[in-house]
């Protein structure tokens, strides 16, 4: 037991009350299962108890295991919550509130009955972090429920609100008002009933084929990922064997991941995302300054695609641009990305029409001047951003926050254009922006903590990663992004075919290869940010592939060719031997003499060069931790999360290997590829690159 009382016991008339306390989501920590079932074998001893209730104190009922002990040497207990509930003689219910998720559905499960407020949510959503139900959900759900909802549900790890649970029925009551008072309520009506094991039920019933279907439709979306196919061969023995027998296969299942490479690696992601919420710089006194009207401005793809982050998350927000006609072709755009998603069964009409109410069109600054943030996100072009950023100054309310969508530019040159610097911070939103999940939050040098606070805050309360980001050309996604961008060229130069460098990308993982993501972008974004990087530097590398393919009106899918060609209506990538013919030309104009490339050489010459670029940008402080690089590539950029990150990844090769592969490298091809300090550093001392922090932070 742990030091503190975490399971409280209780009789009220008749009825013992076990509550679980352990803040902040009573998790299935040290002492929880214990005091479970020391307070069943209380209620089992005592002759006046006729019925338990299990409840959660605080804002959850179980929010599951405390993750932090997977993977971890622990003496596995003779007897279990799970157990102990579903053996109890007397019956048992379980009062969800917030969240019955994991472990804790599990233990609902295990229950006699289960009623819930229609707040609550319960879900079974191991698989996320690379495991399957081990007390007894795969084998318990399915006989409640049926195998198909089940599967469904385990195999997505989605959380179901409680209304939903009870069609499914999962929950057996929903019940407004004081859940304590509900549920002694609805023990003391059971008291007589006799008990309805889930175990005492037989296999659960599947159609024929249903497994099979399953593993067919999860085969893409789940490769290299055991968890999910491990969850359907769990759910498939509930309904083979008797649920003894399967609670067996299920922990033999479950023992085969938890200590596997990818429960490993998605561990380390759900830790290191919230690890990146946290900025130890700021004072601690900080407060974020309160946000409850905002703005875009800007109705093109990416300031529609924000406005839409807004509206689905319930926020109402403004979206403004300079013409009455931009902004009716951003509202029909808008409409159109809806539409599909209901044609797609996604969403319903009435969501859609929700959320478009959420959307206020509005022409000219002073519509927009009472609210408390404004995100700009206009043409990535300094002179455009500050001639916004001019005019917002000069409408804005004192006090408002003036946001940049930029994806590069200097904020401080941005925040000049204002007599209020310290309200200035970027917000970099990834496109397209009402998908992507990263929100990258850049610190300016005037910029106040109460701002950055704020853009933090903000980032959060419409769905996304807010992740801190110091002032820098690119940032810290896009700056650690950038070699591997530089290298995808240059090896296409060197003889590389685009198809085989997206072959190899999405056989380690991501959805599409990055020829067929700049296609899908579109290139002339690209080609101007490239423009505008070779003026600044004269020792800039250019990209003369890249650049031809854009200067012949090739930009991608939107005109039917860029890295590949597009029959009209259809978004598949065919090789084209223009791009192929482009590259040898180029080759021959620069002394490059072509050859073959390994798959192994690919992958590690786009990954090693973003990973020693990571280094420098830690070293200088423009990022705080690795891990928030690492969460910076999972959400802005689709790597696999099942590796848990650019960082994590290379520690699986080892640094001495990444240091002495990119020393050689340099040998090769020479400046760019000079060893970061930390990258070598951490090499010598046999660290690891996730555990390496900005100095301050040391």
């Amino acid at each position: 037991m742990s030091e503190r009382e975490v399971v409280h016991y209780a009789v009220e008339d008749g009825i013992a009350v076990i509550t679980i306390d352990n803040p902040p989501v009573n998790a299935l920590g040290a002492g929880v299962t214990e005091g479970i079932i020391a307070g069943v074998d209380k209620a089992e001893a005592d002759p006046a108890v006729q019925a338990l209730v299990l409840i959660g104190a605080g804002r959850s009922f179980i929010a599951g295991a405390d993750i932090r002990r997977f993977g971890t040497k622990r003496e596995q207990p003779t007897r279990r919550s799970y157990d102990a509930l579903d053996q109890c003689s007397k019956p048992v219910v379980a009062a969800i509130h917030g969240f019955a998720l994991g472990g804790g559905l599990e233990n609902a499960l295990s229950c006699t009955w289960r009623i819930a407020v229609p707040s609550a949510k319960v879900g079974l959503p191991e698989v996320l972090i690379g495991v399957i139900p081990g007390g007894g959900g795969t084998q318990r759900l399915p006989r409640l429920i049926g195998a198909k909802p089940a599967l469904e549900m385990i195999v997505s790890g989605r959380h179901v609100p409680a209304p939903e649970a009870k069609a499914l029925g999962i929950i057996d009551e929903l019940v407004e008002g004081d859940l304590r008072t509900a549920a002694l309520a609805f023990a003391r009506a059971k008291a007589g009933a006799g008990l309805r094991r889930i175990s005492d039920q037989p296999p659960a019933s599947a159609e024929p084929g249903l497994f099979e279907a399953q593993r067919k439709a999860i085969a893409r979306k789940a490769r290299g990922q055991p968890a999910p196919f491990a969850a359907i061969a769990a759910v498939e023995a509930a309904c083979t064997l008797p649920c003894a027998e399967g609670l067996v296969e299920e922990r033999r299942l479950f023992s085969t991941l938890e200590n596997s490479p990818e429960a490993r690696a998605l561990r380390y992601a759900f830790f290191a995302e919230r690890e990146v919420a946290k900025l130890p710089q700021l004072p601690k006194e900080t407060k974020a300054a309160e946000v409850k009207t905002a703005a875009v401005v800007g109705a093109g793809t990416m300031g529609g695609g924000i406005a839409m982050s807004f509206a689905d998350s319930g926020l109402p927000v403004k979206l403004m641009d300079a013409t009455q006609e931009a902004l009716d072709r951003g509202m029909e755009r808008i409409r159109a990305n809806y539409a599909v998603s209901v044609k797609r069964g996604s969403l319903t009409q009435a969501e859609m029409d929700k959320r478009l109410a959420l959307i206020d069109p509005v022409a000219g600054y002073e519509a927009i001047a009472d609210c408390d943030a404004v995100i700009e996100a206009v043409f990535e072009q300094m002179a455009v951003k500050q001639e916004v950023f001019a005019k917002l100054d000069a409408v804005m309310k004192p006090g408002a926050l003036l946001f940049t969508n930029s994806s590069a530019l200097d904020i401080d040159t941005i925040a000049a254009s204002t007599k209020r610097p310290e309200a200035v911070a970027g917000t970099h939103f990834f496109a397209p922006a009402n998908v992507m999940k990263l929100f990258e939050v850049v610190e300016g040098s005037k910029t106040a903590p109460e701002t950055l606070a704020a853009g933090m805050k903000l980032g959060r309360a419409i769905g996304k990663v807010s992740a801190y980001a110091g002032n820098c050309d690119g940032f810290v996604a896009n700056r650690s992004r950038i070699p591997f961008g530089l290298e995808q060229n240059l090896m296409v130069e060197e003889g590389a075919r685009p198809e085989q460098i997206d072959r190899v990308m999405v056989n380690f993982g991501y959805p599409m290869g990055p020829f067929a993501v700049n296609d899908l972008s579109g290139l002339d974004v690209n080609y101007m940010t490239r423009k505008r990087r070779a003026a600044a530097d004269p020792n800039y590398r250019k990209w003369p592939v890249a650049d031809r393919i854009v200067e012949m009106g090739r930009k991608g899918q939107k005109t039917g060719a860029g890295w590949y060609r597009y029959e009209p209506g259809d978004r598949t990538p065919h090789p084209d031997p223009i791009v192929d013919q482009i590259a040898t030309e180029v080759a021959a104009e620069l002394g490059i003499e072509q050859k073959a490339f390994s798959d192994e050489e690919i992958l590690h010459r786009l990954l090693f060069a973003s990973l020693n670029e990571a280094c420098k940008i830690l070293a200088e402080g423009k990022a705080l931790r690795a891990s928030d690089i690492d969460v910076m590539w999972l959400n802005g950029f689709g790597f696999p999360r099942y590796r848990g990150g650019l960082m994590f990844w290379a520690d699986e090769i080892g640094a001495e290997a990444v240091y002495n592969q990119v020393a050689a490298w340099h040998q090769r091809y020479g400046a760019r590829w000079a060893p970061a300090p930390l990258l070598r550093e951490i090499a010598e001392a046999g660290g690891k690159f996730r555990e390496a922090k900005a100095p301050a932070l040391r």
